[in-house]
């Protein structure tokens, strides 16, 4: 029945499920196969062409930039951020934002742990540390996840690597860097040691950086310090009946300042352990996992938002296990099969805050040992039509139930009495809710020539409210205020009413070869969601004297939205070739969002930007340079006070030379030191605490960036 294990090696390579990535490494010498979509002729079931990936080298190349994975993502058409810390900014892709998105790190979800979302999933990653991302928008495989409407961020860490000469295998990388503005630094490395069945593999680093300076005149921006350091060990064995592999890691941050939010992160201990098994058999191929984590999460407030004190504790426990199944019926077809089930148990409370007539004098409870229980089921048929035509077709049902306990205020005092009445009106209420939710996508790829690629999708996808979005319920104007990963200093209240949202999205992806070393990629796409969670009115905070402050409360609600836009891409090569001499690239990305129901703009939409690049390589030498225009953006979402920004342009200037293994990098960013606003950034919270001044949070001004790496 088992197959031997070099027949399992080179089977497990050809029918990996992780998207186009080879399953594992042999050594660090051997290059393994892989499949180019873009250049490469026909095309393959199970790989969409919208789908866009950054290798090891293109995350390692930004990471002397920033230490934020989700920033590093911007590279890619599509992809924007809504800014948080200074490792923690929130994807978006096609204006869906990370709460609508799937984000995976080595095939598992992260919950996130805080009413700020401060601790997002790709947090816990570090670009050194990565061996790729792949992004795919809307119209994505149901085999790749439910649960969300905005499609799929893959994340993987290094594969294990095994000796294929019965000799020890020693091997691994490591790089350092610093910045100038924000007097950043930080470091990271991975090593491994294998035989031919047995691979370890350490990945270790650490980064911190202190408030940065905005471009211009606009000095130094508040609350955006941070430290954070991460370390996993993995472990695999491969033998004739699979590959198994078991890793373990753990993730500390004991600071990371928040612009945009009243409160800052004071400490943030996450720990994981996670298994896999992979095996190919004379049936199939069978991909079995399961992983714990365990997250401590509190807020409060760095120094640049002192004096003050509200501690506030979020405790979060999530398990998740998968089996999947690939199953080759005949040359033409597949079909794949998964079984899911997610649990998710959090605990979201605030301790009382000694001598506060307003904090006390018991505990506020925001969510009281919530849950949110996912079981998800899907199938999906990949059919190989010929070398010219593939298509993907699934269907998936993802049943999502929630319940909390009964919450309490701080205490029963009049200045109280808003959250009093509201926390006996949530009391009083049934919690639970259960979620029947499908979702099916259907993709057809067709290359009638080398130099010609078509893709057409269409997708109905569907998310459930996370806990926040159902069960905060404060209304007094702080207790609201603390809830919200917007940006925009309002505040927020829970809906028990809330429905999951439906999505239905048609894209296309046109791939072309125009000539010998120029290539084009055009996506466009329409999206159309019912019951998408955004927010109504409730009421203009005032303050003491009755003089509204310029915030609001709002509530989460179903309304209808609509998402519409194009991206555009492309490359040509002027001398020499893609790997060895002098290329152009450029990118333009636009979407529209819009909320049907009350005929206005949606929150945090990115206005048209636009990027030229130019990079020569020569043997050791690298060199780069970059211009990234960003239009105006006077479309904002009035109910939020969202503030309009002025159009901007950036010039980045890079160079790199390797020597002995080693390579040496310098960058020029924001040459310049152009003043601009960042349109996705909110407002400065951290600055409007010091100053009494509401500004948008302002971008960083220039950073000389130096970064040293090597492999060995």
């Amino acid at each position: 029945m088992f197959h031997h294990t070099r027949a399992l090696r080179a089977a497990l390579l050809a029918t990996s499920t992780l998207l186009s990535t080879p399953v594992f490494a042999q050594d660090s010498e051997t290059p393994l196969p892989t499949v180019d979509v873009e250049t490469s002729g026909g095309v393959t079931a199970g790989q969409p062409l919208a789908e866009t990936a950054l290798s090891a080298q293109d995350l390692k190349d930004a990471s002397p930039t920033s230490s934020d994975t989700a920033k590093a993502l911007t590279a890619i058409p599509g992809v924007s951020v809504n800014s948080g810390g200074g490792f923690s900014s929130m994807p978006a892709i096609r204006g869906l934002s990370e709460q609508r998105i799937k984000v995976l790190v080595d095939g598992q979800p992260i919950d996130a742990a805080c009413p700020n979302d401060m601790n997002s999933p790709l947090s816990y990653t570090i670009p050194q540390t990565i061996a790729s991302v792949s992004v795919i928008p809307g119209v994505a495989p149901v085999s790749l996840g439910g649960d969300n409407i905005g499609g799929v961020i893959w994340v993987s860490g290094p594969e294990p690597r095994f000796s294929t000469d019965g000799t020890l295998l020693l091997t691994g990388e490591a790089s350092a860097f610093y910045r100038s503005n924000g007097d950043g630094f930080g470091g990271a490395v991975t090593l491994t040691a294998a035989s031919e069945n047995l691979s370890a593999t350490y990945t270790g680093s650490y980064t911190q950086a202190d408030n940065y300076k905005g471009g211009g005149k606009r000095g130094t921006v508040r609350s955006t310090e941070y430290a954070k350091t991460d370390h996993a060990l993995a472990l695999a064995w491969q033998n004739a009946a699979g590959l198994w592999e078991i890793k373990g890691g753990y993730h500390f941050s004991p600071y990371e300042g928040f612009a945009n939010q009243w409160m800052d992160m004071t400490s943030n201990k996450s720990w994981f352990v996670q298994g896999r098994y992979r095996g190919v058999f004379d049936w199939g191929n069978v991909d079995l996992s399961a992983s714990y984590r365990d997250t401590d999460h509190k807020m409060n407030f760095l120094a640049d938002k002192l004096p003050g004190d509200m501690p506030m504790n979020t405790e979060v426990h999530t398990f998740t296990s998968a089996a999947k199944f690939e199953l080759p019926l005949s040359k033409r077809d597949t079909v794949k099969l998964g079984l899911e089930y997610h649990h998710q148990w959090l605990n979201d409370y605030w301790p009382p805050v000694a001598g506060s007539m307003m904090m006390g004098p018991g505990t506020f409870v925001n969510i009281n040992k919530g849950h949110r229980n996912r079981i998800g089921a899907y199938a999906e048929w990949q059919a190989q039509w010929s070398d010219t035509l593939s298509s993907v077709v699934g269907a998936r049902f993802d049943r999502v139930e929630m319940n909390t306990g009964d919450v309490q205020p701080y205490g029963t005092s009049m200045m109280q009495m808003a959250d009093v009445m509201a926390a006996n009106a949530f009391n009083a209420a049934s919690h639970g809710r259960n979620d029947n939710n499908w979702s099916d996508s259907a993709i057809v790829t067709w290359a009638p020539v080398d130099t010609l690629k078509v893709e057409l999708g269409y997708a109905h996808k569907v998310r459930s409210p996370n806990i926040y979005e159902r069960y905060t319920w404060g209304r007094g104007s702080m207790a609201s205020r603390m809830i919200g990963w917007f940006g925009d200093g309002n505040g927020y209240v829970g809906n028990l009413a809330l429905k999951p949202e439906r999505a239905d999205t048609v894209s296309a992806t046109l791939s072309v070869a125009l000539a010998e070393g120029v290539s084009l990629k055009i996506s466009p796409y329409y999206t159309h969601v019912n019951d998408y969670i955004d927010a109504v009115y409730l009421q203009a905070f005032t303050d003491m004297m009755g003089m509204p402050t310029g915030f609001v409360q709002l509530q989460f609600a179903n309304l209808d939205a609509e998402f519409y836009g194009v991206e555009v891409s492309g490359d040509a090569v002027l001398a020499g070739t893609r790997e060895n001499g002098t290329m152009v690239s450029a990118s333009l990305a636009w979407v529209h969002g819009e909320n049907l129901s009350q005929n206005l703009p949606l929150y945090h939409q990115m206005p048209l930007n636009a990027k030229l690049g130019l990079t020569h390589r020569a043997g050791a030498l690298e060199l780069g340079g970059e211009v990234e225009w960003v239009d105006r953006k006077d479309r904002v979402d009035p109910r939020r006070n969202e503030p309009e920004t002025a159009a901007y342009a950036l010039v980045n200037l890079n160079a790199a030379y390797r020597l002995a293994g080693w390579r040496l990098s310098l960058e020029a960013q924001n040459l310049f030191d152009k003043g601009y606003d960042l349109p996705l950034g909110g407002v400065s919270l951290g600055d409007f605490k010091n100053t009494g001044t509401l500004r948008p949070v302002p971008g960083r001004g220039r950073s000389i960036n130096v970064g040293l790496s090597t492999k060995f």
